[in-house]
């Protein structure tokens, strides 16, 4: 069996994107094996590698989706640079950036430059709102998105402003997305021989992560609103308050509303008509919230989510980061693992969601510019040729 780490071994992927979206896509591929080539602008490298917080000097948030990938300084700004990036794509099999729709291509750098000299390449270009004439000239983050497409008047509480969710959601999951194009891409081009062009846009995945908002307001012509907590097909469905902290319930069927009456010694409301069915708990949410809340509210979150546990009801703590971090859950699913080449107590990496077993690969994220002169001397490039100046010797960070 090959292992999971070794699934793209003798890969070569060109990561020329920035932020969180390419880059991700790109992680993913180097996690699952393959040769990833980050290529980045002088100075001061690409974008997230000044953005806080910062430890030794290093930022987490590039940290977080830059491992397992080798840097390399390039100056696209200049022919030299340009042409150099060409030449390694002679030999890559994919090449991913976020340029703005009609950069590359302004830049000699898109796809028909590539697929000329390298027939079958994948390439996949990510942007926010497509390549499209109507979003094309259109700048875009993670939270322009979110805004545009809805998310964020859906998010928070009814009585307060509308809210982003506190993860980059939009460009993390478009990362994803890009990840399964660029393997379909793959997995065609083994039996065509060709590569070809995928794209992937931050707001194609704002509307599919919306899906069911989306059919429920074709269906029914109402917009949804904020609910907070509360998931609004289900009852309870929601977050209650308990003496020490918060608790979430989702109890949303009838077998699993039967369970948690008789958990919370409350069997007569599995016999009220105004809970009998998921419809009517929903219509008399309110008076249900206020019926459970009473009786959670004296005791701590542990004792209820001990005794709802044990009575099959989904319970959770409603957790501060500190707490999930330090959870025996978090331990057992290995979510955290060091980086090699770092001492015991350094930095550690969050390991890729998919198998427990991936451990092989675990190379800290490069220093910029870190392997510029093994990549381009091993292409048969002289350093020196190349427009972009190399950056000053770093140490190694934690």
């Amino acid at each position: 069996m090959i292992p999971l780490g070794e699934t793209y071994a003798g890969l070569r992927v060109l990561d020329v994107s920035s932020n969180f979206a390419g880059p991700l896509a790109c992680q993913v591929l180097g996690d699952l094996g393959a040769d990833v080539i980050k290529v980045e602008p002088p100075d001061r490298g690409e974008d997230t590698r000044s953005m806080p917080p910062l430890v030794d000097g290093e930022s987490t948030v590039f940290r977080s989706v830059n491992r397992n990938k080798r840097s390399v300084v390039l100056d696209l700004k200049d022919a030299v640079g340009r042409d150099a990036l060409l030449r390694l794509g002679d030999q890559a099999d994919v090449v991913v950036h976020s340029l703005r729709p009609g950069k590359a291509e302004e830049l000699g750098l898109g796809y028909d430059q590539f697929c000329e000299r390298n027939p079958s390449i994948v390439y996949c270009a990510i942007s926010a709102f497509g390549s499209g004439p109507a979003g094309r000239d259109r700048p875009g983050y993670d939270a322009l998105v979110q805004a545009f497409t809805g998310m964020m008047s859906l998010t928070g509480y009814p009585d307060r402003p509308p809210a982003r969710s506190p993860t980059a959601l939009i460009d993390l999951t478009t990362g994803m997305w890009a990840t399964i194009a660029i393997m379909a891409a793959l997995r065609r081009r083994e039996r065509t021989g060709k590569g070809e062009l995928v794209e992937a846009a931050l707001v194609d995945t704002a509307f599919q992560l919306l899906s069911h908002q989306v059919l429920g307001l074709l269906a029914t012509g109402q917009a949804p609103v904020r609910t907070g907590s509360v998931g609004p097909s289900a009852a309870p469905y929601e977050a209650f308050g308990c003496a020490d902290g918060w608790i979430m319930i989702a109890a949303a069927n009838d077998r699993l509303f039967a369970r948690l009456c008789a958990a919370l010694e409350l069997t007569a409301l599995s016999g009220d008509a105004r809970f009998t069915t998921v419809s009517d708990r929903v219509r008399n949410r309110t008076v249900l919230h206020e019926l459970i809340r009473d009786r959670l509210s004296p005791g701590t979150v542990a004792e209820w989510v001990r005794r709802l546990t044990a009575a099959g009801v989904p319970a959770a703590p409603i957790n501060e980061l500190p707490q999930a971090v330090d959870d025996p859950i978090t331990a057992e699913r290995r979510i955290l693992m060091p980086a090699e080449g770092i001492e015991d107590g350094g930095l550690p990496l969050v390991r890729l969601p998919i198998d427990t077993r991936l451990e092989a690969r675990r190379r800290r994220p490069p220093r910029l510019g870190e392997h510029t002169a093994e990549v381009l001397g091993a292409g048969g490039f002289a350093v020196a040729d190349v427009a972009a100046p190399l950056p000053s010797p770093q140490p190694a960070k934690v």
